[in-house]
């Protein structure tokens, strides 16, 4: 069975919007609709007993994190599958069965993801996810759909079989509870940003495949924690994606690549420093500092992780076009 689970902390606005059209379309004898609530206090949980009373609620007394609260719901279910949903998505009908069936045909898939639209401008590709991701030679993720902060027009262009990829979006991501618990869950040291992409590093080192659908399709509002330039993502994202690679790759490969990527974070730096942001350019010498020293509570991993020919950061700080 699947367990459709969308994380809440004070978001009853979201609720209100997106809530009772994901109870529209997500239903059935084998899907199950979640809210597993962070210890909310702005009435969410009585909203919903009020106006979704379909919907299954875990209450958490606290609040626990996207990581945390995801490991606890996951922890206190007990479903074969599991979609972590956003709040702030709007599905379309059908949406969940092509990515169920798809995982229920290939054991050997660990997690997958539907094709993510703008929820604002509906006919081009949202920032987080797209048409499913990557990391380039250096280790800075991508997505078909989207380099950067730039998002293409969905045009069909990445419409066809299922394709494996490296990483699959937080705001729409099935996963196999069996892989998901065989890789740990969510790392909860990570905060936000990123955990995603480094659990399925993790599945794929274990062997799992990673995949993304384009006959399902989900609108994604976005940046509803962090916009986009916000000092703090800037220093989440420096800081996670250096831990990720820390963790994921083996300890020689590692080093070199950690190495490298001190000398092109410094261009991303100097970028900042350049354009007078010195807040973001702070975040990314914080970022730095602390991964020195988290760096110690982990052990390298023994697989390779895919990484992809491809050089995006670099390109953009060199004024590369590609």
């Amino acid at each position: 069975m699947l367990g459709v689970i969308i994380l809440n902390w004070n978001g009853i606005e979201l609720l209100k919007q997106f809530l009772p059209t994901a109870l529209k379309h997500t239903h059935g004898s084998d899907v199950q609709l979640v809210v597993a609530d962070n210890g909310s206090t702005d009435n969410s949980v009585e909203w919903i007993r009020r106006n979704c009373p379909e919907v299954k609620i875990l209450s958490f007394e606290e609040n626990l994190g996207f990581a945390g609260g995801y490991n606890r719901a996951i922890a206190e279910t007990d479903y074969d599958y599991v979609l972590l949903l956003n709040s702030d998505v709007e599905v379309t009908e059908g949406w969940w069965q092509p990515l169920l069936e798809y995982m229920k045909e290939h054991p050997e898939v660990g997690a997958c993801q539907p094709k993510i639209r703008s929820f604002r401008n509906k006919s081009m590709f949202e920032y987080a996810g797209a048409a499913g991701g990557y990391l380039d030679r250096l280790g800075y993720p991508y997505c078909r759909g989207r380099i950067l902060d730039k998002v293409e027009k969905d045009e069909g262009q990445y419409d066809g079989a299922p394709v494996e990829i490296t990483w699959a979006s937080g705001a729409a991501l099935m996963v196999y509870v069996k892989a998901y618990r065989e890789a740990g869950g969510l790392d909860e040291r990570f905060f936000a940003h990123q955990e995603e992409i480094d659990l399925c590093c993790r599945m794929i080192g274990q062997g799992y495949k990673v995949m993304a659908l384009s006959d399902s399709v989900v609108y994604h509002v976005g940046g509803a924690s962090l916009n986009q330039g916000n000092p703090k993502k800037t220093y989440l994202n420096f800081r996670n994606n250096l831990l990720l690679l820390h963790k994921n790759l083996p300890a020689k490969k590692g080093k070199r690549l950690l190495f490298i990527r001190r000398l092109v974070d410094t261009l991303a730096w100097g970028m900042y420093i350049m354009k007078g942001d010195w807040k973001n350019a702070s975040a990314i010498l914080k970022a730095h500092n602390d991964f020195r020293k988290m760096k110690k509570l982990y052990t390298p991993s023994s697989a390779s992780l895919p990484l992809t020919p491809k050089l995006i950061i670099l390109n953009k700080a060199l004024g590369i076009r590609r």
